[in-house]
């Protein structure tokens, strides 16, 4: 059974349910499927048209739809299809009787009144995964979702210690997407290596700028050669610490070994520098249960194609597909390019592309029916880590990435050269002299993308205004407060900054104060504004740049000292931390907002 004809019964689609009221600006649920009234509320309800009360708590609810018997459970990263059908709002109803309809009535979620005028891509609130990686948009679905039927589809994995520890409104935000080719569901017999436990087939790096107002999205090729550090997974009796192994496939970090997401999220990491905040994870059928709810993701290519591998055919142009042709066409490796993995990635970018232009569309967006197939899909199809693993976490999650708008998102690929060890080349090794400056700009937070005249005008007068703080009088060395704390530098990075402050900058009264209570990517001085003297001394001595300098509001008493975190872009002590201003030459950009032809 495929998603769009899950949760159905009688022939009645469940979103059809939920009728637009003209008069309100609501979505109403109808179990009688008139056309002419809305159903009557049930004692103790809000009137017609007016606010629902709040739906109940997400655990212990006796009136919300529970979990699928059979479904995928928390911890098992598994993607199996329920042996039962979950119940929606209607369904039970419509068996029981009116009794139960007003039961279902009044414990549905509640509405929110529409705001006039407003487009109903402004109101969006939608949370999606693919096999190839990435797919994070936005679509309102808050007046009708039974929040505990979708809570019910979403299998988690906890993956703690490998992240962030959950990601912040405030800050950027690092999303590792990643398909793997582990062949589950009906179909997908000709697909991955069979009987495999899945590899990290296809990833991406999702960073979200802390304004919000732009995104990259990193490709990592599954065949580079890199080093899988040691991994700490939890099963059924207890932890258990996976050892790494140095170089070899990115596409091992995840499956092989008994390895989960969290060892992905760990080898990105030793990889980029750049520390995820979350993961998601989908296989196969990700991919069509998500084009066909959509309605079709609309492709292009400047030649026929019948692919016998793939089974693809398409003609030359654009066209809309869905299901096995969808998947067909993000798995292909013969019918474009040099037939590489390499040129597979910038073929399932367009895919990515489409679909997020798709799902913004007011069609998807103003379509209850659409939008409830596409969350069924979506959250059938995820398997995300425990710090986000509710509807909830997710739609605040949503509300941050649905800000960017698509043609502020950057799709890239991880600059590889031919592995220089092989002479039948089969895999690829990191080009350091054009991904360094990549992850010096995902670190600190700057941008690929050309965002517009205004947008840049702000964010260059909020950087003038920070690089003012470097602008001043500096104090003497002798007078520099400072206490330092390792916040993801390597190891012995304090003890080796404060050796090296006392001994070769005459800053005698700074103190080593082990590790920060938390891992930072970046490296922060805070200090207070009588303090800004000492600031401007210490950023000029270690090369910090303005963005890493945070004044406080009130001045410090006596001998307080500044704190200087170093963060994981410490590369040494007197080592300059700064990060790149400007993408190397050469490297792969596509724009989501741009439709591209695959050749």
């Amino acid at each position: 059974m495929d998603a769009q004809s899950r949760g159905q019964s009688d022939g009645i689609d469940p979103a059809d349910q939920w009728v637009l009221n003209p008069q309100t600006g609501n979505y109403e649920l109808r179990l009688d499927h008139s056309e002419g009234q809305s159903p009557a509320a049930p004692s103790g309800a809000a009137p017609t048209g007016g606010r629902r009360k709040k739906p109940a708590p997400e655990s212990g609810s006796a009136t919300a739809p529970g979990p699928r018997s059979g479904g995928r459970s928390r911890n098992d990263g598994g993607s199996g299809s329920g042996a039962q059908r979950a119940e929606v709002p209607g369904q039970r109803s419509r068996r029981a009787g009116k009794g139960a309809a007003a039961d279902a009535a009044a414990a549905a979620p509640g509405r929110r009144k529409r705001k006039p005028k407003k487009s109903g891509g402004k109101k969006a609130l939608v949370w999606t995964g693919g096999v190839m990686g990435f797919v994070l948009v936005a679509g309102s679905v808050a007046g009708y979702i039974a929040y505990q039927h979708f809570n019910g589809n979403i299998a988690t994995i906890d993956v703690e210690g490998a992240g962030s520890g959950g990601f912040k409104k405030d800050q950027p935000v690092n999303i590792l997407v990643i398909g793997t080719d582990k062949r589950t569901g009906a179909g997908n017999e000709g697909y991955g290596d069979k009987g495999s436990v899945g590899h990290a087939d296809t990833t991406l790096l999702f960073h979200v700028s802390k304004d919000r107002s732009n995104a990259t999205v990193l490709s990592i090729p599954r065949d580079l050669i890199t080093d899988v550090p040691d991994c700490e997974t939890k099963t059924e009796s207890g932890t258990t610490v996976i050892p790494g192994t140095p170089q070899v496939r990115f596409n091992t970090s995840l499956g092989q070994d008994d390895r989960d997401p969290g060892c992905t999220m760990r080898t990105v990491k030793e990889l980029t520098g750049v520390t995820v905040d979350h993961f998601m994870m989908a296989d196969f059928n990700a991919v069509k249960t998500l084009s066909t709810a959509v309605g079709g993701v609309e492709v292009c290519v400047d030649k026929d194609i019948d692919d016998p591998k793939s089974h693809l055919k398409l003609d030359k142009g654009k066209t809309v597909i869905d299901g096995e042709q969808a998947l067909a066409f993000v798995r292909t490796r013969h019918a474009f390019g040099d037939e590489s993995d390499l040129t597979r990635i910038q073929t399932q970018q367009q895919f990515l592309s489409s679909m997020i232009r798709t799902m913004k569309s007011g069609d998807t967006l103003t379509s209850p029916s659409k939008l409830f197939k596409l969350a069924e899909a979506a959250t059938k199809a995820l398997t995300v880590d425990t710090g986000i693993g509710s509807i909830n976490k997710l739609s605040d999650l949503a509300q941050e990435l649905a800000k960017v708008p698509a043609k502020n998102i950057t799709f890239t690929t991880l600059p590889v050269l031919d592995n220089p060890a092989e002479v039948v080349k089969a895999t690829v090794v990191v080009n350091e002299a054009k991904a360094n400056p990549l992850f010096a700009m995902m670190q600190n937070d700057v941008s690929l993308t050309e965002v517009e005249a205004k947008e840049k005008a702000d964010k260059k007068a909020a950087a003038s205004k920070q690089e003012e703080l470097l602008k001043g009088a500096k104090a003497d060395p002798a007078d520099v407060r400072v206490d330092v704390f390792n916040g993801g530098g390597p190891q012995g990075s304090a003890q080796e900054t404060l050796n090296w402050l006392q001994n070769s900058e005459g800053v005698l009264k700074s103190s080593n104060k082990g590790n920060a209570p938390a891992n930072v990517s970046k490296s922060t001085l805070e200090y207070a504004p009588n303090q800004a003297d000492q600031a401007r001394a210490l950023a000029a001595m270690m090369g910090l740049p303005a963005s890493a300098l945070k004044p406080g509001t009130e001045d410090a008493v006596g001998l307080e000292a500044m704190t200087l975190t170093l963060g994981a872009d410490f590369k040494g002590a007197g080592v300059p931390i700064s990060g790149s201003a400007k993408a190397p030459e050469g490297v792969q950009k596509v724009g989501a907002d741009k439709q591209v032809c695959s050749k």
